[in-house]
């Protein structure tokens, strides 16, 4: 694989950096591998699987090398979609395929609802969209708490009341939010506030990202192809269960893909434990 060429995008209140690795030879569209918060270095190892495409990886608006220029406290899945849209283009203006993860394939979903026509396949791994789930309420009250204890307790408290959230198993009830608070030292998270609050998992897509309302009519409507993809190894966790029902409001069965929500991370990339290699060649499959 051609060694990666970077470039940046400007966008209405962001300037966007990502990724091209060129295949100027190949007859199938260029594949974007993406994510959010999670940027594109999450992504080495699983780009590398795909060699004989072009692939194409970014860092979404307030995120590593994406900095938000208007000082916005939040990023709306609207945005996010309008940059997923804009990078397109940039790079010939689709058709692609896409596979987002996480908040990725939250967002990746409402371009394919207003920009099906530049979308071949779309696969979105595990998406938080709490908003279609029975437990919505319980769960959008779940990430209020988590961004508000960011916003004044810090990163540790606030990441630490995540990682309860997303290691949780089944629908949140009374008795999750009666939970006492987890310490951040339990999970080798810091306990003093650093005072900065410019996190963009806690602070700016926590509650955008599960709180969207998707437009299941224009989904099913859309040219493109979507498959919704749930880690073998997920369980009953927010994003699988999240993932399952968008799955069955498209009419549609999710397709099994190794690991768990991180899947296709490698160790040393966003400290993940995944494995690229397994998780390309079932993408591939996917894909093809």
């Amino acid at each position: 694989m051609a060694a990666p060429t970077t470039r940046t995008l400007d966008a209405p209140g962001a300037v966007l950096t990502y990724d091209v690795r060129p295949n100027e030879g190949s007859t199938e569209p260029p594949l974007l591998l993406v994510a959010s918060p999670m940027a594109a270095s999450a992504f080495v190892g699983l780009a590398a699987q795909f060699t004989d495409r072009t692939v194409v990886t970014y860092d979404p608006r307030g995120a590593d090398r994406s900095p938000r220029t208007d000082g916005a406290d939040r990023s709306t899945p609207e945005e996010h979609a309008d940059d997923l849209r804009r990078v397109i283009d940039a790079v010939g203006g689709g058709p692609v395929d896409i596979f987002a993860s996480s908040g990725g394939a939250v967002n990746a979903l409402v371009l394919v609802a207003q920009h099906g026509d530049r979308v071949r396949t779309l696969v979105a791994h595990e998406p938080p969209a709490s908003s279609a789930l029975p437990d919505r309420a319980q769960v959008l009250a779940a990430c209020t708490d988590i961004r508000e204890t960011y916003l004044k307790s810090g990163f540790g408290p606030g990441m630490a009341k995540f990682i309860m959230l997303v290691s949780h198993q089944g629908p949140l009830t009374d008795e999750y939010a009666a939970r006492p608070a987890p310490d951040p030292a339990a999970f080798g998270l810091p306990t003093d506030d650093d005072s900065v609050r410019d996190n963009p998992l806690l602070g700016q897509n926590m509650i955008t990202c599960n709180e969207y309302e998707h437009d299941f009519a224009a989904l099913r409507s859309a040219p493109t192809r979507i498959v919704v993809g749930v880690g073998a190894t997920s369980g009953e966790t927010l994003p699988a269960r999240a993932g399952r029902a968008i799955a069955d409001r498209l009419g549609t069965e999710p397709t099994t893909f190794p690991g768990d929500h991180g899947g296709f991370v490698a160790g040393g990339e966003y400290g993940g434990t995944g494995d690229p290699v397994a998780f390309g060649a079932a993408l591939r499959a996917t894909l093809g």
